[in-house]
């Protein structure tokens, strides 16, 4: 007899020295990260945003799209695209991270999709509010979970399941919650989750459920795999851990000069150079930017432009250096109006979740 089982098996942590396998390689094929030099952009061009597609793109059409709402609610809803097109439209500028982002910096490493720090990108999103939506079906008193499916199904450590994930429904009734078709002022490609996703603003981008398809609300709380045994900070296997949901602050350099091609090492002339990037949090705005050029010895306030972008998009630093030649490890820690900082040591956690562990970036500077 066979099973399902044999094509799906159960989370592991790399071996000692245990080399990124095949099977990481194919993931990190499909999946891929935002070039560190297009952070000079405000608002990531679409193909250059970060992705994360966990099973197969799903072929949807557009046109004969709906969206049902239902569960615990005074009256269920069926809309199509064209009606959520005529409810009230709003853009949102929103910075999107995976919660695995750095996983692969992590020793031992879990075996998953081999993030360095390159899962993020902000964008603007168009769509209409969520909140309305549920207020006009009517969301019972008792109400818990509000449960988001997408379009994709695939198995996953045996389990075989739509992608669902859920959001308390206080969360869910944010203002700033969306439903969106729109991706930087066109309809959104396929790999983002045409023709309709989620866009939870603060929240890792497991909550930004793709290709949504129903809303379901329930009375007690969602205990579905995304939920209830994926997406948590658990110590080892038999730890239940608690949720990943907002944004750990974070703060990445552009990496200065030009790169080596095998080891992206950077290479930089002497003299006056702006090192920059972004720093953004789901806790709260980024009120300071650190630098280090000498591997976290000393640390400098770099200097925030104004924030541009609304309460849910990066803000850019930058930091004056005027290097000689030398060998250098340049890094930035961002801290957050919550009072959180990143870590220049990173606490382990099974699934390699949140790990905003400060970024490294070796600079050799050389005459010529």
């Amino acid at each position: 007899m066979t099973t399902i089982d044999e094509v799906s098996r159960p989370s592991r942590v790399a071996g000692p020295d245990e080399a990124i396998s095949a099977e990481e390689l194919q993931l990190a094929a499909r999946n891929h990260g935002i070039p560190l030099e297009a952070l000079r952009y405000d608002v990531t061009p679409a193909g250059l945003h970060y992705l994360l597609i966990h099973y197969d793109i799903p072929d949807l059409d557009a046109v004969t799209h709906t969206l049902t709402v239902d569960g615990a609610v005074r009256q269920p809803l069926r809309l199509g695209l064209t009606e959520l097109r005529e409810r009230p439209r709003v853009t949102r500028r929103v910075t999107l991270e995976c919660a695995g982002n750095g996983r692969a910096l992590l020793h031992p490493r879990p075996v998953s999709q081999p993030w360095l720090v390159e899962a993020v990108g902000n964008a603007e999103w168009t769509g209409t509010p969520l909140a309305p939506l549920l207020r006009e079906a009517g969301i019972a008193p008792d109400a818990v979970d509000v449960v988001f499916t997408g379009a994709d199904h695939g198995v996953e450590r045996g389990v075989e399941q739509d992608y669902q994930r859920a959001l308390p429904v206080a969360d869910a009734l944010r203002d700033e919650v969306l439903l969106a078709y729109e991706m930087n002022g066109a309809p959104l490609l396929p790999q983002h989750g045409a023709p309709l996703r989620l866009i939870v603003p603060g929240w890792y981008g497991m909550a930004h459920v793709k290709w949504l398809r129903s809303i379901n609300v329930l009375t007690g709380e969602f205990d579905g795999y995304q939920n209830a045994v994926a997406y948590r900070l658990r110590r080892d296997a038999d730890d239940p851990g608690v949720p990943v949901t907002r944004i750990e602050p974070r703060a990445l350099v552009r990496p200065p000069g030009f790169p080596d091609f095998m080891s992206r090492s950077r290479v930089l002339r002497p003299g006056t150079c702006t090192v920059d990037g972004r720093a953004w949090s789901g806790h709260g705005p980024v009120v300071g930017v650190e630098v280090t050029t000498d591997g976290g010895v000393t640390w400098t306030p770099a200097v925030l432009d104004p924030p541009g972008g609304g309460e849910w998009s990066w803000r850019r630093w930058r930091y004056e250096w005027t290097p000689q030649p030398g060998r250098y490890a340049l890094a930035a820690r961002a801290t957050d109006g919550s009072g959180r900082t990143q870590p220049v040591e990173q606490p382990w956690n099974r699934g390699g979740f949140a790990n905003n562990l400060v970024q490294r970036v070796d600079v050799l500077v050389v005459e010529k």
